[in-house]
Parts: C-alpha cells; sequence; structure tokens
C-alpha cells in the first residue's frame, strides 16, 4: 500500500527530506526560472498540473480531447481552482513562453495545445524529485525506475493531477499556508524558509533562519521588493514567521506554522505514491528507521 499521510507526517526523516526536496526545487528554479515561477503560487500549480494532464491524455480517435481551452477550464473552474479569465490568460502565457505550442492547424477550432520539451523536462524532473523524496522514507526505488523507463511518467502524472484538483484538502491550503501559496512566487519564498529551518531551539519555539534581505531574495524570485515585504510582515503578524532582532530582518520560522505546512505537503505527497503504485504496483520495503541519535524533528 501507498504512504498514508500520518505515516509521511510521523516519519522522523520527513522534515529534513523536505529540506532535501525544498533544495532540490531551488535548484531546478535556477536553471529555469521562468518555468519555475508557473509552479510558483498554488493557483498555477493546480493549472499546471492539470494542463499536463490533458496533454497527455490527448487521444486522436477521441474528438475533442487533449490541452483545449474548454478541458482545461471544465477542470479548474468545477473545482473553484481558477476563473475562465484565469484559464484564458494562462495559456496566452504559456504559448507567449514557449512552454506550450499550438499542435496540429492553428486555425482548426477547438484550438489544441501541447507541451514543448522544455515543459515536459521540468514536470519529468518534478516527479523524481518527488518520489526520491518517498524513496528516502522507505527504502523504495521509485525514483530509479521511473528515471529508467520515462514512459511511466506519461501514465502516473495524470493520476497525480486529476487527485490533486480534487482533493479539497490540497486544493485549499490551511490559511497561514495560503497566505504564501496563493501569492505570486510565494512557493519559492516557502522553499527558502524550509531550507534554512535547520535547529529547532525550544526556547523561541521555532527554527532561526537569518536574515531575509527582501531586495537580494525579491530580484532571484523575479517580484517586487514590496510585495515580498508585504508578504513577511503580514506572516509575523499571523504567525508564521517571528523576528529575532527586531528592526535587522532576522526571522525565526515558528515550529507550529511549519509543522502545518508539513502536513499539508504530505498529503501532495501520499497522492503521488498512490498514482505510482496504480502504474507500476507496490514498492514499499517498510519504512526506514531513524539512527538511534536521531531526534524528531517535527
Amino acid at each position: 500500500m501507498s504512504l498514508s499521510v500520518a505515516e509521511i507526517v510521523d516519519h522522523p526523516h520527513y522534515l529534513s527530506s523536505l529540506r532535501d526536496y525544498a533544495a532540490s526545487l531551488r535548484g531546478q528554479f535556477d536553471m529555469a526560472p521562468r518555468l519555475a515561477r508557473m509552479l510558483a503560487s498554488h493557483q498555477r500549480w493546480l493549472l499546471s498540473q492539470a494542463a499536463l494532464a490533458l496533454d497527455l491524455e490527448y487521444d486522436p480517435g477521441q474528438p475533442g480531447s487533449g490541452l483545449t481551452t474548454t478541458n482545461l477550464r471544465e477542470i479548474v473552474t468545477t473545482t473553484d481552482a481558477a476563473s475562465r479569465n484565469t484559464v484564458l490568460n494562462y495559456l496566452d502565457q504559456l504559448l507567449s513562453y514557449k512552454f506550450v505550442r499550438i499542435a496540429g492547424d492553428p486555425g482548426r477550432r477547438p484550438r489544441r495545445y501541447e507541451a514543448t520539451e522544455i515543459s515536459l523536462r521540468a514536470m519529468f524532473q518534478w516527479l523524481i524529485t518527488n518520489l526520491s523524496l518517498l524513496d528516502e522514507l522507505d527504502g523504495g526505488g521509485r525514483a530509479p525506475q521511473v528515471m529508467g523507463k520515462p514512459e511511466l511518467f506519461r501514465l502516473i502524472q495524470p493520476q497525480i493531477a486529476h487527485r490533486t484538483c480534487h482533493d479539497p484538502a490540497w486544493r485549499n491550503p490551511p490559511a497561514r499556508v495560503a497566505h504564501f501559496l496563493w501569492t505570486e512566487a510565494g512557493g519559492l519564498v516557502m522553499d527558502e524558509l524550509v531550507c534554512r529551518a535547520m535547529e529547532f531551539e525550544p526556547s523561541i519555539s521555532g527554527y532561526p533562519i537569518g536574515r531575509l534581505d527582501a531586495r537580494s531574495l525579491a530580484e532571484q524570485f523575479m517580484i517586487s521588493r514590496t510585495h515580498l515585504q508585504r508578504l513577511l510582515r503580514r506572516a509575523v503578524d499571523i504567525g508564521c514567521l517571528d523576528l529575532a532582532e527586531e528592526g535587522r530582518a532576522n526571522y525565526v520560522l515558528k515550529h507550529e506554522f511549519l509543522v502545518e505546512y508539513c502536513r499539508w505537503q504530505a498529503i501532495k505527497f501520499s497522492i503521488v505514491d498512490f498514482a505510482y503504485e496504480a502504474v507500476c504496483g507496490p514498492v514499499r520495503l517498510g519504512l526506514r528507521e531513524p539512527p538511534r541519535s536521531a531526534k524528531r524533528e517535527a
């Protein structure tokens, strides 16, 4: 059986694995920043997963199948993930940035889109990164198997997309998580915070993450400095962060908030594992035990 949300959350290695995962995503952002930003807000994440699933499920023998405006709108509007206009603007952006192209005769209606190679490579790597985290928890060989048989990606990804889009617990993150994830580049900011959460200090109930240079981070994430500063100020107000030294931009990531974020991410990882097993069959070897000296982190 696939790993449950509870098994993932309760695993002693989960937080350290999530830090590795966040670092991997940051590395992928550095290689393709404009594309990575398409997954950096939760709404665009949902749109991107649904769009790719429609493309991968295209059946030439079934008229109207594939990635079309109508099909994408049907998925995301029925789940309240996005509005009709958001879908139209999103597809226009993908086409403008050459993340998709028009398939066949551009004059035909409905117009069908297909993912370009850069998009397929990025989403394949995203899947491998997620499978690698699961492998770290139970010693499974999911990532190597998919890397050895990349055609499995075309079967696994649509299952992930449909299940995440229709799972209200994943689709609607907790309010404090949503503060980051429903904003522009909020996912990139969260990855940065999680990467820095190394040492828990009970005396301050959180993880000192050092100074957040708003100017530098805003440049990296291609957002305005004002937007990022507003995001961080509000995060302090609602209990996601604390200021370690007033006025010096030294922050503490609150333990309760990190646990909340870990639980929400575990929903997605459990879905990824379910989708993998639906295609490839069970591979679990048993949850890995931590070293005796290891301390529970979250």
